[in-house]
């Protein structure tokens, strides 16, 4: 009877079922199987609800919604490129820049490749950019900023760490923080990739007009603010994630639909709904997988896991690699939220075996992540170009591979410098 729920299982995934329900009814049949009350994964959600950090995801999300569904990305784009567009390749280095920080402030990838693309596209063929270079340079740069803080993926990884225990202890400031480093580190080599490519081949530059700087800066003089008041709020210890998270909401609310008035009153309860249905799809789905986590725990899963691997593999760097791999696969195929609440709970056993630090462990995950959403041959954002732009798919994934290449490398580097990743934790 117990293989046969399995099967079905299995079945109704093939079958495009609901993740959380494929995961729930996985959970409930374990807990069945070995005669466990099943009241236990009720409990597991009452566990997660009552998490502290988790009310500063649907708000950071919140404010990620207001500022996409706003003009922040012109203004964003028009200061960056007033900023550094005199630079050699300054626009290609801007298109970097701009979708790092947008990314950075919306959370999302996909919504910078929508948003900025149509801008950014036609401006890099006409300063003298090929398209193939520009259509992969986009693709590759609209996952960029996902290390940067507020950083929701980093805060629902310590939400699940926490969740699991496991003997891993961390500040959540110092997690959130602990981005900073690798992705400027990322955006400062794919700055430095561009340049080389274009070492002997000019292309057309931005004048520099102190008006124009003036300009951009006055109109994004609301939004300017938001990074450095979640910096500051973190980095100061004065607040909590959750109070920083609620502040920036407030504050993105006021200066989008008082100030700049670009977003309706009308409009709110619209995009209320869609930032709070995305949140609930990932925090059902989290629940369930915490739930399907115990389990597998009084199984005893991650402990056998881990003898396999000592029995295969003696070296933590070894292990590292082959985790680079897997997570680079997985990057590929699932959302980078999925991904977090499926596989966190049984590496982090594992990595906290071969003596990772969490925080590092996090930054890795996240850094494989940022590339597996534009890795052939189902990574999302490849898709979300091709439809953006009109062009095949194939197209996209020879136009990216070169920046994927040159961000494989940063990736290798962050694993096996952990003091990069570790800069803010306090020894």
């Amino acid at each position: 009877m117990i293989y046969l729920a399995i099967i079905l299982l299995l079945l109704l995934m093939f079958c495009g079922a609901p993740l959380f329900a494929v995961i729930l009814g996985a959970s409930l049949l374990g807990f069945y199987a070995n005669e466990v009350d099943l009241s236990v994964v009720a409990i597991e959600l009452y566990n997660i609800a009552e998490t502290p950090l988790l009310s500063s995801l649907p708000l950071f999300t919140f404010a990620g919604y207001l500022l996409s569904e706003s003009n922040t990305s012109q203004r964003m784009l028009r200061l960056v490129k007033a900023t550094f567009g005199w630079m050699p390749d300054g626009l290609a280095i801007v298109a970097v820049i701009a979708c790092a920080v947008f990314t950075a402030l919306t959370g999302a990838s996909g919504v910078t490749i929508v948003a900025l693309g149509a801008l950014l596209l036609p401006s890099l063929i006409k300063a003298g950019y090929k398209e193939r270079f520009s259509l992969g340079l986009i693709t590759s740069s609209g996952s960029m900023g996902l290390l940067l803080p507020p950083s929701i993926p980093l805060i629902l990884y310590g939400i699940i760490v926490q969740q699991v225990g496991a003997g891993a202890s961390f500040d959540f400031d110092e997690l959130i923080l602990s981005g900073v480093l690798p992705g400027l580190l990322m955006i400062f080599v794919m700055s430095a990739y561009i340049l080389w490519v274009h070492r002997a081949e000019p292309v057309e530059r931005t004048e520099f007009k102190w008006p124009e700087l003036k300009v951009a800066l006055r109109q994004a003089s609301w939004e300017l603010p938001l990074p450095i008041l979640i910096l500051v709020g973190i980095f100061s210890g004065v607040m909590a994630v959750s109070e920083v998270a609620a502040i920036a909401a407030l504050y993105v609310l006021l200066i989008e639909v008082i100030i700049y008035r670009e977003i309706k009153l009308n409009q709110l309860p619209d995009i209320v709904t869609r930032a709070m249905i995305m949140v609930a799809g990932i925090i059902l789905i989290l629940g369930c997988s915490m739930a399907f986590t115990n389990f597998l725990i009084d199984a005893q899963v991650p402990n056998m896991i881990f003898d396999w691997i000592k029995e295969h593999i003696d070296s933590k760097w070894t292990f590292l690699l082959l985790l680079n791999v897997f997570l680079l696969f997985l990057g590929a195929i699932l959302d980078i939220f999925a991904a977090l609440v499926i596989v966190v709970p049984l590496i982090i056993p594992v990595a906290l075996g071969f003596g990772i630090h969490p925080i590092h462990l996090g930054i890795i995950f996240l850094a494989n992540m940022q590339i597996g959403y534009f890795t052939p041959p189902v990574g999302m954002n490849l898709f979300i170009a091709s439809y953006r732009f009109k062009r095949p798919v194939n197209e996209l994934y020879q136009a990216s591979f070169p920046f994927m290449i040159v961000l494989l490398g940063v990736v290798l580097l962050i694993t096996y410098w952990p003091a990069l990743s570790l800069f803010f934790v306090e020894q």
